[in-house]
């Protein structure tokens, strides 16, 4: 049996404070001689093509990133499903409350600097895809707590992790909102996570017992995997430690969590967790993250294997890639090779190399971008260059601007404390503040 949630759905996010701090030139991406409140940078007139803004420049198109945040909420509820997006990507308040407004359950983070941001912006369930296990970390997930209407679910995949945890909930005294624990299933050379099944039914065991904590679910991250065969193991074990859970009785009265968070694979846990079979409610629950802005590498090739290969139900339209980050052509030093402004401090370079999507000629004949020929790829990154492979009969000439699509969105929000959003024709229609 499935519920769609036990789950209230989320209260919007309070971001006056993101809107009334103020940028300036100091601020990368930012016009020298700006001085404005974040949320007036949409009525400034800027335009990406005009020259308005300095370059490199990450934007966000904002059309496809709200076609693939309302795709995934398709994607969820025809499938019975529920989505606690991953907030380490983005770490950007104003889209965790796109997400919230999409229908997200929950929004995930990986440290207590993440679990802080969701709550001073009024995130009111948070899955902290971690086991806490230091003293500074443990007391802010009870101080968390004491907010009232608050959720916090962890992570636990050892018996020494719950007497940490343990020993922490007999001084919290909140026995209405108890520390809600997830069970983490591994697998040998993986991450963290229970490597057998009857250790994850002892640490199951051990949260059941522990007075101020309560065992919500099992939970997997099952993204490591390149082969659809892995993943599935993996996902198999968390249906299959939560089976013997269940019958052992060790659950409370609440809905058990099932859950999985990974992007490339998303399809695979859904159709996992929606072909097992409990006596109690189950809420299933994707952490993905990266489906907000997708890419135009990784997962973009693994949104093409759910395509061809998922028997989950699909909604028209899908992902495609939200997020570019823009560059002048600086030098055309030489045959075969063009140096570009971006680089490593600017945009991913851990899951492949950026990827040119299109070009613009300032000031010319050129109406919008057109696709860029083929031919180019990046040939390496520096710190703030970008050597582009350039064929002979190439177009590009010194201040011409270039459109990369990204790989991994993670770590390019990362570089950016500010990034613009922008209408179908690069037009400025605000701007993305992340706390990183």
């Amino acid at each position: 049996m499935a519920v769609a949630a036990s789950a209230t759905l989320l209260p919007r996010l309070s971001l006056g404070a993101i809107e009334d701090q103020r940028l300036d030139g100091l601020t990368k991406g930012l016009p020298p001689d700006a001085a404005l409140r974040l949320g007036d940078v949409g009525r400034q007139g800027w335009n990406v093509l005009g020259g308005d803004m300095p370059l490199p420049l990450a934007v966000i198109r904002q059309s496809v990133l709200e076609a693939n945040s309302a795709w995934m909420s398709a994607f969820t509820a025809a499938n019975g499903l529920l989505i606690a997006p991953h907030g380490k990507t983005t770490m950007a308040p104003q889209l965790f409350d796109l997400q919230i407004a999409d229908g997200a359950w929950a929004i995930t983070v990986a440290t207590m600097q993440q679990l802080a941001v969701a709550r001073r912006f009024g995130v009111k369930r948070v899955v902290l895809a971690n086991q806490p296990v230091g003293r500074q970390e443990i007391a802010a997930c009870f101080a968390a707590l004491q907010e009232p209407g608050f959720e916090l679910y962890c992570l636990a995949d050892s018996l020494a992790g719950v007497a940490l945890l343990a020993e922490a909930a007999k001084g919290h005294g909140g026995k209405n909102n108890p520390l809600r624990i997830l069970v983490e299933i591994g697998f040998m050379g993986g991450r963290t996570g229970a490597r057998s099944r009857e250790e994850a039914l002892a640490v199951a065991r051990a949260v059941a017992a522990a007075p101020g904590l309560q065992l919500a679910g099992f939970e997997c991250f099952e993204g490591l995997f390149s082969d659809t065969a892995g993943a599935d193991r993996l996902l198999g074990e968390v249906v299959a430690t939560a089976t013997a859970a269940e019958g052992e009785g060790l659950l409370g009265p609440e809905p058990m969590v099932l859950s999985a968070g990974g992007t490339s694979l998303f399809d695979r846990a859904g159709e996992a967790f929606n072909a097992a079979a409990f006596t109690r409610p189950v809420i299933k629950v994707l952490r993905s993250g990266c489906y907000l802005t997708h890419d135009s590498t990784v997962y973009a090739e693994a949104f093409q294997r759910i395509r061809l290969e998922s028997s989950l139900s699909l909604p028209p339209g899908g992902l495609a890639p939200a997020l570019e980050v823009w560059a002048f052509v600086q030098s055309r030093p030489e045959r075969g090779r063009s140096l570009l402004t971006v680089g490593k401090r600017d945009i991913s370079f851990d899951s492949g190399l950026p990827v040119p999507l299109r070009w613009f000629r300032p000031g010319g004949a050129m109406a919008r971008p057109e696709p860029m020929p083929a031919g180019h790829a990046v040939l390496a990154l520096n710190d703030q260059h970008c050597h582009l492979g350039t064929p002979e009969a190439s177009p590009l000439q010194v201040g011409d601007m270039v459109a990369f699509g990204i790989g991994h969105p993670c770590t390019t929000f990362d570089k950016w404390a500010v990034l613009m959003l922008v209408d179908d024709d690069y037009r400025v229609t605000g701007a993305i503040r992340t706390f990183f």
